[in-house]
């Protein structure tokens, strides 16, 4: 079967190494929507940004309707909680960060003067007693920067409250996956700005308004999207964010469902999902031979769906999922064919919703 040719070119490949390498932490994610909004810009009429760094880009202004695509910003990370005389440094999680990655993990951390290096420390295998073996806890990490004392660290700028990220970069894995971190959510970011890129290349004429809304604070409580969703008031909101691959070792498919990278988007059935809507999304990725996949949520999907969905008088909304594998670890994993296939459902489902469509269930 021949390889389909790449909707992706590379100033889009520039663009993604570019954006998932930079930093963007929860509650500090301006950098990296500096850099999104860069790239958006010349696909779009208009944009604006909330007061906590939602940043949004507009076709069609001033069209009455109003259609979403969203994704969010921010990655998970750290925050300096406590220096010890020593000059050790512990820890508060900023999102839902794994503290059983941390040992011998390398560290950003970002200060007003500037990065400061730092290792999470770990005793060696020589020293620990085998019988009382302590696994990774909030209680046992530590930073170590090279300090002898709190004075020392305090010199540095680093004080309680600077946030930390892992230094770990985009790679891809036999040509077949992008690795890094923080894919979750920042390729959901690369994907609606490639949306906006093949409408304005293929000259599309939407009939509506649509705002690619690039959310903050997702990994904290959907906060972004609560906010940006009143603001904008849509009346279809399309949501794309990550979800478990669960066909690698240590994975329970009774309890996680059963999706694999490379088998295309994952569509959820939820409480928060408009069911004539998912339908419209279904239909389209038959239509355009689009290899999907189904999972079923329980009373939330826990992604800024159900943010959009309940923030105001009810926003008719549908999530499409990526595949990835490793979640909230420095080596998380998308197939590169579902990166595409997320963007061209997207893509073909906006082409597909008309002006003023009534998504009712009964009218």
């Amino acid at each position: 079967m021949a390889k389909q040719k790449s909707i992706l070119n590379d100033k889009s490949l520039k663009f993604l190494r570019e954006y998932l390498n930079n930093p963007s932490p929860t509650g500090f994610e301006s950098g990296g929507q500096k850099i999104w909004l860069n790239y958006l810009k010349p696909y779009i009429d208009d944009y604006f940004v909330d007061t906590y760094g939602t940043v949004v880009g507009v076709i069609n202004p001033k069209a009455p309707y109003k259609v979403v695509i969203e994704a969010h910003a921010d990655e998970i990370s750290w925050f300096v909680h406590y220096i010890t005389k020593d000059g050790f440094i512990y820890l508060r999680r900023n999102g839902g960060s794994d503290h059983q990655i941390a040992p011998s993990k390398r560290v950003n951390i970002h200060t007003d003067k500037g990065i400061v290096k730092g290792i999470f420390g770990w005793p060696a295998i020589h020293v620990r007693d085998a019988a009382k073996e302590e696994t990774p806890t909030l209680k046992n990490i530590f930073l170590d920067i090279g300090c002898k004392s709190d004075k020392e660290v305090e010199a540095l700028g680093v004080h309680v409250g600077c946030v930390i990220t892992y230094e770990d970069e985009f790679m891809e894995l036999n040509d077949r996956y992008y690795v890094g971190r923080a894919l979750d959510n920042r390729i959901g970011g690369f994907m609606i700005a490639e949306v906006a890129r093949l409408l304005k290349e293929k000259k599309d004429k939407l009939p509506f308004g649509l705002y690619i809304v690039n959310s903050v604070q997702e990994e904290v409580g959907l906060n972004g999207a609560q906010m940006i969703a009143r603001k904008i008031n849509p009346n279809v909101a399309i949501v794309t964010d990550v979800c478990h691959c669960t066909q690698t070792p240590m994975m329970n498919k009774i309890t996680s469902g059963d999706q694999a990278c490379g088998k295309g988007p994952v569509l959820s059935y939820a409480p928060a999902v408009q069911n004539n809507l998912l339908k419209l999304v279904i239909d389209t990725a038959k239509k355009n031979k689009i290899e999907f996949q189904r999972q079923a949520a329980s009373r939330a999907t826990g992604t800024d769906t159900d943010a959009f969905a309940y923030s105001t008088d009810g926003i008719a909304s549908v999530l499409i999922s990526l595949p990835l594998r490793y979640m909230h670890t420095t080596v998380e994993s998308v197939h590169k064919q579902d990166v595409e296939d997320v963007i061209k459902l997207m893509y073909h489902s906006l082409k597909t919703i008309k002006n003023n469509h009534d998504f009712r269930y009964i009218k």
